[in-house]
């Protein structure tokens, strides 16, 4: 049976970029594909679409709610949602992703710049980001978790394979029980653009597992009472 597959072009967007289309974009049954070089395209509300979301390159995705696909959304440029963004499958944009709560992929979350969550980034196989990754709860990927800049979670960073920072990581200096996790090994502070300072080299939380084979253990440190 073929899908039904929703193309948005320029006819679609009003003068500020956002879509006065007739679809159902909070509930569409189907794909949605947004045409190259339209800037950012802006809902209102929620997008979300059984199949997938992707946006050809020039083009961003933001929303005022959450954005969901049933398999993957993939942006030229960033993704933004006012609430969580998941995807069955990969997450992926040219420049950041970010999200009011959380972000939430099958597979792999990658983006050229960073990955900001409100609340958690979970990945069932690896996230990856040009810059810096932050999540205001935890970090967990089935694989591996590589940033160009630091690394920030709330609460714990759990990875199937190892973990690389550019500079600093950091986990819940608040929560005494929060930890980094990984079956092989941990770098933090491994930038090759210039020499990183001592507290860019940090990890601060607990290694529950895994060998730090670059960068100085900081135990986290409970605020006092």
């Amino acid at each position: 049976m073929d899908v039904e597959i929703l193309k948005i072009t320029a006819a679609d967007l009003d003068e500020n970029g956002f879509y006065i289309g007739k679809a159902d974009v909070p509930n569409f049954a189907g794909h949605v594909e947004i045409a190259a070089d339209l800037g950012w395209v802006r809902f209102k509300a929620a997008l979300r679409a059984t199949g997938y979301i992707r946006a050809l390159a020039g083009s961003g995705i933001e929303a005022g709610l959450g954005i969901d696909a049933g398999e993957d959304i993939n942006a030229g440029l960033g993704i933004k949602a006012g609430l969580g963004i998941s995807a069955g499958s990969y997450i992926k944009a040219g420049s950041g992703i970010e999200a009011g709560l959380g972000i939430s992929a099958g597979e792999d979350i990658e983006a050229g710049w960073g990955i900001n969550a409100g609340s958690y980034i979970n990945a069932g196989s690896y996230i990856k980001a040009g810059s810096g990754i932050k999540a205001g709860l935890g970090i967990k990927a089935g694989s591996g978790i590589e940033a160009g800049l630091g690394i920030s979670a709330g609460e714990d960073i759990e990875a199937g394979w190892g973990i690389n920072a550019g500079l600093g990581i950091s986990a819940g200096l608040s929560i005494s029980a929060t930890f980094v996790s990984t079956p092989t090994r941990i770098f933090a502070g491994l930038c090759l653009w210039r020499f990183p300072t001592a507290e860019e080299m940090q990890i601060r939380a607990e290694i529950r597992s895994g060998t730090v084979a670059f960068g100085e253990v900081v135990p986290p440190q409970p605020h006092s009472a």
